[in-house]
């Protein structure tokens, strides 16, 4: 996901008394955004979305009165919690899609586009070993505190070792990275909403204010193509174009969205 170019202008670091303030100031640092220091998110008016330390963590954190709760990459509760404990295994759909029924040894998958985590950690559950790519330095940021929160945890800490996030852009790595340095490569770009009537989710408008579309998947798709072993995988909406480029092998399809598949090569018997 890109950054787009006004994201300083629209960004600021914060954090709540209970927040790691040293922590705050580095990651202002590091990203070149202003730091708030101690605030509430509902009186900031300069700004209007923060990157905000609780004692829960770094969230993405919209300003202002009424404004939804904080964007976080959370691997320990909620929703990516509850398929650690009551998933479908190899039976669920993305699963299915990366090959893990075919495939006789634990896979490493490239997650090209790794957002907040949620599918490599369902991945990296079902025995895959993931390196991740996340080129947006706030959702970086995000997923990087998530995955060091999950290693503090008892249940979630072995499926978070299984997962190395790297720093970059995955194009960049993919052009030098040769055939086969990756079992499967998944794709997530962020796809561009033009639904102006759909009830968008909290975490897609909080994204929007920051992180632009990822006009570059074509390019994105050819590079990957060139290094992944067995397949490449790309995650779609269900009535969405495919990305531009070679047609897909197969699909398989849920209800909102559904996955395209590129088969190079078969996975090997036995």
């Amino acid at each position: 996901m890109r950054p787009p170019e006004n994201t300083p202008s629209e960004l600021a670091v914060g954090c709540s008394p209970l927040g790691d303030y040293h922590a705050a100031r580095s990651l202002a640092e590091s990203l070149s955004l202003p730091l708030l220091g101690t605030v509430r998110p509902r009186d900031v008016r300069d700004y209007p979305v923060l990157l905000f330390l609780d004692e829960h963590g770094l969230g993405l954190q919209v300003t202002g009165k009424g404004a939804p709760g904080p964007v976080r990459a959370e691997f320990v509760t909620g929703k990516a919690g509850y398929r650690r404990e009551h998933g479908g295994g190899t039976g669920q759909l993305i699963a299915k899609a990366v090959g893990l029924k075919k495939a006789r040894q634990p896979l490493h998958v490239l997650d090209a586009t790794a957002g907040l985590g949620q599918d490599a950690f369902v991945l990296a559950s079902l025995g895959c070993r993931l390196t991740l790519f996340e080129r947006s330095p706030v959702i970086h940021a995000l997923l990087s505190d998530g995955l060091s929160r999950a290693a503090l945890n008892e249940q979630s800490a072995p499926i978070a070792a299984r997962m190395a996030l790297q720093s970059g852009n995955s194009i960049d790595w993919l052009s030098q990275a040769g055939a086969g340095a990756a079992d499967v490569i998944y794709l997530d770009p962020m796809f561009p909403h033009r639904d102006k009537s759909a009830l968008v989710k909290k975490e897609m408008q909080v994204f929007r204010t920051v992180v632009g579309d990822d006009d570059d998947s074509p390019a994105l798709l050819e590079a990957a193509l060139a290094v992944a072993t067995y397949r490449v995988v790309v995650k779609r909406p269900r009535k969405a174009e495919p990305v531009r480029g070679p047609e897909p092998t197969t699909r398989i399809e849920g209800k909102s969205s559904r996955y395209d598949i590129y088969s190079i090569k078969a996975f090997p018997a036995g």
